[in-house]
């Protein structure tokens, strides 16, 4: 990506499933990554691509993601792209932070979503968790693709 700058926003809490997708999509698009709580007003002026992302808790992504874009002025030209581990894999529960990006004037160029092993609850103690050793190398590798597909059309 000649001339572009991307940054990666990222939320991964309980097991670190979320940055590990995180960081195979950085290598590909050489973006920097940052937690919601580290990113500044100029962070997001500054580039010309955003990717936003973490674990997916009650059917949404984590709140501190919300809160920054929220506290966002409206943009122009910008384009982002959402990602996200789940214990069930939806495109649907992407859509309440695609919304809050379009209102901000984002355009969201393209969605990820895999598997993440998750361990609370009942399901801790009464399965030993969900997704063992998710998200895997087959979920990394699309993952990669995935990015390498965003680096090509932009």
């Amino acid at each position: 990506m000649p001339n572009k700058n991307a940054l990666i926003i990222c939320q991964s809490i309980h097991h670190g499933n979320t940055m590990k997708v995180a960081k195979v999509i950085a290598e590909q698009l050489n973006a920097e990554i940052k937690k919601p709580s580290e990113v500044k007003s100029t962070d997001i002026s500054k580039c010309d691509l955003i990717g936003l992302g973490s674990g997916i808790y009650n059917g949404k992504h984590h709140i501190s993601l919300f809160k920054l874009v929220k506290n966002l002025e409206l943009q122009k030209n910008k384009r982002a792209f959402i990602f996200s581990t789940a214990s069930i894999c939806y495109k649907k529960m992407h859509e309440p932070l695609r919304q809050e990006l379009i209102s901000k004037g984002f355009d969201i160029i393209d969605e990820f979503i895999c598997r993440g092993f998750i361990d609370y609850s009942f399901i801790k103690y009464f399965f030993g968790g969900l997704n063992k050793k998710r998200p895997n190398e087959k979920d990394l590798t699309k993952a990669k693709d995935f990015a390498l597909k965003i680096k090509d059309s932009f």
